[in-house]
């Protein structure tokens, strides 16, 4: 099927385009409603606020595409490729991304409620203040990834690698993050109370708390050496066995109620 025959607004509700060309389609406010787009060719399509609810994208190739304010909530995008797609203002609630590729995607504003993006290479991607609440990224790659002003509570980050990624105003609260790679990431003024770190690594150097709320946070065993706690909120924080070696501790409000000198 040649994409640049279908038009905006188009009715393919429970349409079966499995691996069909659709390369540079203009599918504005199109009606895919439970597709099967599985292996489909839409590289470059223009998907701005179409209805993709519960359609399958398993395998899809999504690179450059434009779905913005589309809405993709139970979509299966499992493999999917969304390298550069925008997705500025989707709605992925509930979607499976597992293992999906979106290196430089841009994800701002996107609501990512309870989506599954286990193992997913967000290397790059965009999602500032995108809604990740209780997303699952489970040994995903976010590395360089912009997650500022990002909301993550209650977001499972277990051997996820965010080396390098911008998380600066982010809620991280109740988040999971053992085994969580932070080298040289930026976690100023991030909400990290209660979140759990309770297992040693050496995946948290030179990072930068200064600021960050980590109350009640269990960071047991964690390896901050190095890292920037300037001016952080370390109230009822669990340190046992924690290594602070060379960290800036200046103005910090220590487990015991005191502040770092």
């Amino acid at each position: 099927m040649n994409g640049y025959l279908i038009k905006n607004g188009a009715n393919l509700r429970d349409a079966k385009l499995f691996h069909a060309n659709l390369e540079g389609a203009e599918l504005e406010a199109a009606d895919l409603r439970g597709a099967d787009l599985r292996g489909a060719d839409l590289r470059g399509a223009d998907l701005r606020g179409a209805n993709l609810h519960f359609a399958n994208l398993e395998g899809t190739d999504l690179t450059d595409a434009n779905m913005t304010n589309a809405n993709l909530t139970d979509a299966n995008m499992k493999d999917a490729n969304l390298h550069f797609a925008n997705l500025e203002g989707a709605n992925l609630e509930g979607a499976n991304l597992t293992g999906a590729n979106l290196q430089f995607t841009d994800l701002t504003n996107a609501n990512m409620t309870d989506v599954n993006m286990d193992y997913a290479n967000l290397r790059l991607a965009n999602p500032v203040s995108a809604n990740l609440t209780g997303a699952s990224l489970e040994g995903a790659n976010l590395t360089g990834a912009k997650l500022t002003s990002a909301n993550m509570f209650d977001v499972n980050l277990y051997f996820a690698n965010l080396e390098g990624a911008n998380l600066e105003g982010a809620n991280l609260e109740s988040a999971i993050l053992t085994g969580a790679i932070f080298n040289d990431s930026n976690m100023a003024d991030t909400n990290l109370t209660n979140a759990n770190d309770c297992v040693p690594t050496a995946y948290k150097t030179r990072t930068n708390f200064e600021r960050a709320n980590m109350t009640g946070a269990n960071l047991t065993g964690a390896n901050l050496a190095w890292a920037n706690l300037g001016y952080a909120n370390l109230t009822n924080v669990n340190l046992q066995h924690t290594n602070l070696q060379h960290a800036n501790l200046k103005g910090a409000h220590l487990p015991d109620g005191t502040i770092h000198d």
